[in-house]
């Protein structure tokens, strides 16, 4: 037995506001990368609100003056904190300059991020090409509609008790 797909209409949609909720995350070997693009784009990033893993926020504000709301470190939390903060509505785009070269102690963390950003239809971009599109997009800037397909429907098995 398949099931029908939900229409479109049927979607539930989170209304973003025009000053977006932007996670700010860089591991070790693409920080200045990071700090180098976030430079370039200040005057956008100063029209949203900024959150960042440990590190990456100390030296956001510190070499760039940004307001950031700074969480734990990644490997010690702060990865989860975000995940975290998308799964109850509380950010609306993810940046994250991750080392795919670099194993990490911390990779199910960083792991679980990205899957919780797919999973709520976050923004999300992994390398500076991709975050210069994504804040270049005039959607930065609006309200936008954001599909938000009900995660909990699509684990939900026929005849299990609930």
């Amino acid at each position: 037995m398949t099931s029908e797909p939900t229409p479109a209409s049927a979607v539930p949609v989170v209304r973003m506001a025009a000053r977006k909720r932007i996670a700010l995350v860089a591991h070790d070997n693409c920080k200045a990368d990071l700090l180098d693009w976030a430079s370039y784009n200040e005057g956008t990033l100063l029209r949203h609100r900024l959150h960042a893993t440990g590190t990456t926020g100390r030296l956001l504000s510190e070499r760039l003056g940004l307001e950031v709301h700074r969480l734990l470190s990644g490997p010690l939390g702060g990865d989860q904190q975000l995940g975290a903060m998308i799964a109850v509505g509380d950010l609306d785009a993810l940046i994250f300059f991750w080392d795919p070269l670099e194993p990490l102690p911390h990779d199910t963390d960083v792991r679980a991020l990205l899957r919780i950003a797919v999973l709520y239809n976050i923004p999300t971009a992994c390398n500076r090409a991709t975050a210069d599109f994504l804040v270049s997009s005039p959607l930065l800037a609006t309200e936008y509609e954001r599909r938000q397909p009900d995660p909990a429907s699509r684990i939900r098995r026929p005849g299990l008790a609930e």
